[in-house]
């Protein structure tokens, strides 16, 4: 039935249908993606059984078992799309027409065994009456075996076995000891000279196994339609959903074709645009043939393609191609195009293709022709297709194009789409008047001497019949002396036509190159934005990781400090102190080795991510001193790079870009006599500033004084002061000693420095403290 439904696949008439039956296939495409089969492999047609049934005939055990084969798939058909309603909405709402009759495929299934014999499961009475006939057989052949070993009733016999007969147990007798052997004769060899005999002495149990046959035969019939009634019961809802498994056949076979054809859904045009991508003849894709694909395109304002070219060279197949798919999108099927192409519904769609002649009805070739553009005419209208192959070509040149240009007309003026095929000039000419009309033509490959297959809308083409006719192997002679005469053929129009045409070729290819070029800086610019996206983000992640890394760090940092001051305050001891002060100094020394490893694993990373591309001038970042240098020489694998006044050869491999913009370079000033005065207004004493915290320690012991130091500096960094004044004197220096040394190995202090003459001078230290 799936078979019948896609044979007599209708054309569809609205929007909606054809979207809709578009929209079964994909569900179905998408199933089989998933790779889910549905069960309808070795089905029969059970229509006819059904119908014999719901009349009360006895069905035969195989229309029987079929029928349960049936409702078996019914369930596993149901079960496929349990809990996929939301994915495959109208599958599920064909497979809920199914009815569910697994009570009555089982019974049905247990009355049979797998060679389709009725079991003996099917009833008591049925397996009690085999039972006895089973015992009369077997009672039987003993009182066989007994009598073929009895050498005086095997002289008798023609040779020592038995068979049946009509259902009776019988021997081979010599027609000679007929007499001898007492029985019925229940047949008789060909020749006459061997009777088959009943023996006397089986006869009663002969007739014993004759009336347990007849038991058993009727209560077989009895099973048969017993099980026939409880099918023909539930015939109407069988048959309902005989014809839903016909629907979702016909949905797969469709999906199938659609996965061989490597088919898309259309957009459907509520005007004339054809949009067509990647076009490809579908019966070719079938046939496993290596198909070059074409792009055709229509609009409203053009509604007529002139096909030209070679011929062989695809014209027809192009033409074809287009009307196969207005058809298909017609019975909601997917069509051999590319994602984004876009066909109207059409109306009709009208073919004159091939040699149509007749000579039974005395039509010659072009008289058959122009029957067909008749036709074509009479039924053309708004929205229709009309598709014409190498139209008025059988006749003359010049009174077949009139007819052909006076068709073409009509047809555009009734709102007909149309594509032909043609080899006349002045079809080709049409596209420079009429704006109704566009050109496209095959191409002709001159170096192989043979066509191209693709299509190139916007110009026409040559024939290249002189090419094709050499291609397919006529006489070189015949050729040359073609080349001969070819020379001065075609008039003026002609020479026109060729000249345009020569010139729309030349601007075709030059415009066929910028779009080429502009496509693919296009791709490189959005290779290039993906690229730096990605650099930014894994750049932005890593920084993310460092500091938290650095965070992490630095607060464990701070608890091991208060572990040591807490130990610090609980012990004044100096032991204790100078311990204290090598294990910070220790913990420091090993934050600041992680911090500069992880500078360098981020800045390795967004070199390898973003390779700079290093000259001499160049601004770069260098992984190893951890600050950008500018190159100043550039050898094979290395670079002499100056970072201020030092200057050193680094691996190129180690530099990357730059976090920072290049600064800029001051050059000296002309006027000596004003750089001279800016100098010394730079070295004059600045504006005396001094930090918020002033700590003064004078006349404390030097035990004393680092504790207050200390304390001091703890509540500095909590309140996040910058920096501090530790005021000591000059004394004998010992209290100033032990300050700086302190403060040496702080962790709080980033560095400090005695004072400026205007800010204490040696008597003071200013500290700037670790942000």
């Amino acid at each position: 039935m799936g078979r019948e439904r896609a044979l007599a696949r209708p054309f569809l008439d609205t929007h909606e249908k054809v979207v809709d039956a578009l929209a079964h296939v994909e569900e179905a495409r998408r199933l089989l993606q998933e790779q889910v089969s549905l069960p309808f492999g070795g089905l029969l047609d059970v229509r006819d059984a059904l119908g014999r049934a719901e009349k009360r005939a006895v069905l035969e055990p195989r229309e029987l078992l079929a029928i349960a084969q049936i409702l078996f798939a019914f369930e596993q058909t149901r079960d496929a799309f349990e809990d996929r309603e939301e994915t495959f909405p109208r599958l599920t709402s064909l497979s809920r027409r199914l009815p569910l009759l697994e009570t009555l495929a089982r019974k049905v299934d247990r009355c049979f065994e797998p060679d389709g014999t009725i079991s003996d499961r099917a009833s008591p009475a049925l397996k009690e009456a085999r039972d006895r006939t089973r015992g009369l057989h077997r009672h039987i052949k003993s009182r066989l075996d007994g009598m073929l070993h009895d050498e005086k009733f095997t002289l008798h016999l023609r040779e020592s076995y038995y068979s049946l007969r009509n259902g009776r147990y019988v021997v081979p007798v010599l027609s000679q000891a007929r007499n001898d052997v007492p029985g019925i004769v229940h047949n008789a060899s060909q020749s006459g000279q061997t009777l088959f005999v009943e023996p006397e002495d089986l006869v009663g149990m002969g007739n014993d196994l004759a009336i347990a046959q007849a038991m058993v035969d009727e209560e077989e019939r009895r099973v048969l339609q017993e099980l026939t009634e409880a099918v023909g019961r539930e015939s109407g809802r069988i048959l309902e959903g005989v014809e839903a498994l016909a629907d979702l056949d016909e949905a797969e076979a469709a999906a199938v074709l659609a996965a061989d054809l490597d088919a898309h859904v259309p957009d459907v045009s509520q005007d004339a645009t054809v949009e067509l991508r990647l076009l490809r003849h579908p019966r070719l894709v079938l046939k496993g043939s290596e198909v070059v694909p074409n792009d055709v395109r229509l609009s409203n304002e053009s509604r007529a393609l002139v096909i030209s070219g070679p011929n062989a060279g695809g014209k027809t197949v192009t033409m074809t191609a287009v009307g196969l798919c207005a058809l298909m999108l017609r019975a909601g099927l997917p069509i051999p195009a590319a994602s984004g192409s876009r066909l109207p519904l059409y109306s009709a769609v009208q073919s004159a293709v091939g040699d149509a002649q007749d000579l039974e009805q005395g039509l010659s070739t072009f008289s058959a022709h122009v029957v067909q553009l008749k036709n074509i005419a009479v039924g053309a209208g708004q929205g229709s297709l009309a598709l014409i192959d190498e139209i008025a070509a059988d006749t003359d040149p010049r009174e077949g194009a009139a007819i052909a240009i006076a068709l073409l007309e009509d047809l555009l003026d009734k709102g007909s789409t149309v594509l032909v095929t043609t080899h006349l000039e002045e079809l080709k000419a049409l596209a420079h008047m009429d704006p109704r009309f566009i050109n496209g033509r095959v191409g002709f490959d001159s170096k192989r001497m043979a066509p191209t297959y693709k299509l190139q809308l916007g110009a026409s083409g040559s024939s290249s019949a002189i090419d094709v006719a050499a291609r397919m192997g006529l006489s070189e002679h015949i050729i040359g002396r073609a080349r001969e005469l070819s020379l001065g053929a075609g008039g003026p129009l002609a020479q026109a036509l060729a000249a345009a045409e020569e010139e729309r070729r030349r601007l075709f290819e030059e415009r066929e190159k910028v779009e080429r070029a502009a496509r693919e800086a296009e791709e490189r610019a959005e290779k290039l934005a993906r690229e730096q996206e990605a650099f930014d983000r894994k750049r932005k992640e890593a920084q993310v990781k460092f500091f938290e890394d650095v965070k992490s760090a630095t607060q464990g940092a701070m608890e091991e400090v208060q572990r040591l001051l807490t130990s610090l305050r609980a012990q004044s001891s100096e032991k204790v102190a100078a311990q204290a002060r090598a294990e910070l100094q220790t913990r420091v020394e090993d934050i600041q080795k992680r911090t500069a490893a992880l500078r360098a694993e981020l800045a390795v990373g967004q070199l390898a991510q973003a390779p700079v591309t290093v000259r001499p001038g160049a601004w770069v970042h260098h992984v190893g001193l951890g600050r950008d240098v500018e190159v100043v020489a550039l050898g094979e694998k290395d670079a002499l790079v100056a970072a201020g006044p030092l200057k050193m050869r680094v691996p190129l491999e180690e530099l990357g870009h730059s976090l920072r913009a290049k600064p800029q370079q001051k050059f000296p000033s002309a006027d000596k006599q004003a750089a001279a005065l800016a100098r010394a207004e730079e070295a004059k004493p600045s504006e005396m500033r001094l930090p918020n915290l002033q700590v003064d320690v004078r006349g404390m012991r030097a035990e004393e004084a680092i504790r207050e130091l200390e304390s001091s500096l703890d509540r500095a960094m909590r309140v996040g002061e910058e920096g501090a004044l530790v005021i000591h004197g000059h004394g004998t220096g010992a209290l100033k000693q032990a300050v700086r040394d302190y403060l040496t190995h702080s962790p709080y202090v980033r560095m400090y420095r005695p004072g400026e003459s205007h800010e204490g001078g040696d008597g003071v230290t200013l500290i700037s403290l670790r942000s």
